[in-house]
């Protein structure tokens, strides 16, 4: 697994790499089998040490963690911690998802567009009710049933999932309500 150990203004020494490699790797490893790579992200806020560790596995799945803590060890800890918490129920969800699963899923291909915001404008009236497109990029979109939809929504810490039911060929929208519950569309 590659790693990208970092801080944001703050001196990320020999020691505490080796000891972040060593720890994720033994947590990330013990749950998922193929990890690709990790990066691993230090900063402050106030008199707290933060760490942002992102996983990214062979499967597509990306897994996410964050903690806070007085000490940098001790905030490394809470989010390996978080991190295999999360490994641990996706590999639990994974089994009793692969008994009905005897092929991997499919991705359909689609276009993404980033638009640019009104905010950009001095207030005035815009030209043309066309967006402006910044970016175009390529996607996919992955037929799964809608519990798998929803794990995998809420492993990768995504707010929102567009994927094709499996069950009825059509595309559906998971999404995180503000009240904290899970949304479905199914048009």
């Amino acid at each position: 697994m590659r790693y990208k150990i970092s801080g944001q203004q703050i001196d990320i020494g020999e020691a505490l790499q080796s000891h972040v490699k060593d720890e994720l790797g033994t947590a990330v490893a013990k749950y998922a089998e193929r990890p690709t790579d990790a990066t691993v992200v230090f900063s402050r806020s106030a008199h707290e040490y933060v760490c942002e560790a992102t996983v990214h596995l062979s499967t597509g799945l990306t897994a996410q963690a964050k903690a806070h803590a007085t000490e940098i060890y001790a905030s490394f800890e809470g989010c390996c911690n978080k991190m295999e918490k999360q490994l641990r129920r996706y590999k639990r969800r994974l089994k009793d998802h692969h008994r009905d699963r005897s092929e991997p899923v499919e991705h359909l291909g689609a276009s993404s567009y980033i638009l640019a915001s009104d905010e950009a404008e001095t207030g005035t009236e815009p030209d043309s009710l066309q967006p402006i497109i910044v970016a175009e990029m390529e996607t996919k979109i992955p037929s799964l049933s809608v519990g798998e939809a929803v794990m995998q929504m809420e492993l990768a810490g995504a707010p929102v999932l567009v994927f094709r039911n499996e069950g009825k060929d059509g595309l559906n929208v998971v999404y995180r309500r503000d009240d904290g519950n899970i949304g479905w569309i199914d048009p």
